[in-house]
């Protein structure tokens, strides 16, 4: 009768739970890459201790290399601004960065706190009428303050993801068409190729007519300079899904297109079955694109739209002209370009779920 080496049980028992291990780390990396976190995977190896050193390699390139040139970056940043003089002083430096941003912070919870307090007196006198059998008096009185940093925050993503969304069901239907039919093709690209390269600036007057022409009351659900906005995000933004559609369409392999005519398929199952699963990588990379270029565009349209977001407080702020206007603009610039970052990582996970693209 054989005896199995206690030893040899434990060592298989580890190496089973270190192969265990790395698979995790393994499935866990592919969402680290999706938000942006890569440099986490060398870490957990190295503690695993799968190769530390050359572990310790792949941390210096993704984690220390980028740390040092924004170390840098504030560095050089924080000597030349107090260089540079402007109509509003000496441009601020990163602390003087931070301290706005922390004033902001500040100035948004007293104004949440102004406005809970507001709702609670309306609430309280709504109470009181009903209790005083005078129903019919009822007022739902809305909040006139001032918007706080991060309402303007918001608004200005509700603003580009209903501009995106109107631009995504446009282009996608269109991009499908273009790349099934070459006559559809041939009827869109000329549109394409004039269109796409009209600024925001040039397309904000017109929208902003047309929408004071057919939007004329004050009462509908949307505000003017919201709608305007968002019509600009669309008109500037549909075109990389548009395009990208159409040649993620057109590039389907030709033998499951012969399959397809062989099996019959209606329209709507070939385009279902056959085409979307195909086009997914580039369907995604065109909104992916779109979102970016709604997102830039956002900003220039709120500050002439006056729509109360990002781009109305750069302008306002711009218009003020204090001695902390400067930094509460930088401070806006950093929000945004962090935003736009998180906007295109929310968008990648996306195709994460639904593709296999591994584009990163």
């Amino acid at each position: 009768m054989t005896t199995v080496d206690p030893n040899f049980e434990i060592e298989a028992k580890k190496e089973a739970r270190k192969a265990r291990l790395f698979s995790r780390i393994n499935t866990a990396d592919k969402w680290f890459g999706v938000i942006g976190l890569t440099w986490v995977t060398p870490l957990l190896r190295a503690a695993a201790g799968d190769n530390p050193k050359g572990q310790v390699k792949e941390i210096w390139r993704l984690l220390c290399v980028p740390l040092l040139a924004i170390c840098a970056f504030l560095l050089l940043w924080g000597t030349l601004a107090p260089k540079v003089q402007t109509s509003l002083g000496a441009i601020p430096g990163p602390a003087a960065v931070w301290a706005e941003a922390v004033n902001l912070h500040q100035d948004a919870v007293r104004k949440a706190e102004r406005e809970a307090v507001f709702m609670e007196r309306v609430a309280e006198r709504n109470d009181k009428l009903i209790a005083a059998g005078r129903a019919d008096e009822v007022k739902d009185i809305g909040y006139t303050g001032a918007p706080s940093y991060y309402d303007q925050i918001w608004t200005s993503i509700g603003t580009v993801f209903f501009g995106f969304l109107i631009a995504s069901a446009v282009a996608i239907p269109l991009g499908i068409l273009a790349g099934l039919s070459p006559i559809a093709n041939a009827a869109i690209n000329p549109l394409i190729q004039i269109f796409k390269p009209v600024s925001p600036l040039a397309w904000l007057p017109i929208v902003t007519m047309i929408v004071s022409a057919v939007y004329a009351t004050n009462d509908g659900l949307f505000a003017k300079s919201f709608l305007v906005s968002a019509i600009t995000v669309t008109l500037c933004s549909l075109w990389p899904t548009l395009i990208n559609t159409a040649l993620g369409v057109a590039s389907i392999d030709k033998d499951l297109v012969s399959v397809s005519r062989v099996l019959k398929m209606n329209t709507y199952t070939k385009i279902t079955k056959l085409v979307l699963p195909s086009a997914l990588p580039l369907i995604f990379t065109g909104l992916r694109l779109s979102l970016g270029v709604g997102w830039m565009v956002l900003i220039a349209a709120e500050m002439l739209a006056q729509n109360p977001g990002l781009g109305k407080f750069v302008w306002d702020e711009f218009q003020n002209g204090s001695s902390q206007s400067l930094a509460k603009i930088i401070v806006a610039v950093l929000t945004i370009g962090i935003i736009g970052f998180l906007l295109d990582r929310v968008m990648f996970a996306l195709q994460s779920l639904f593709t296999f693209s591994n584009n990163r």
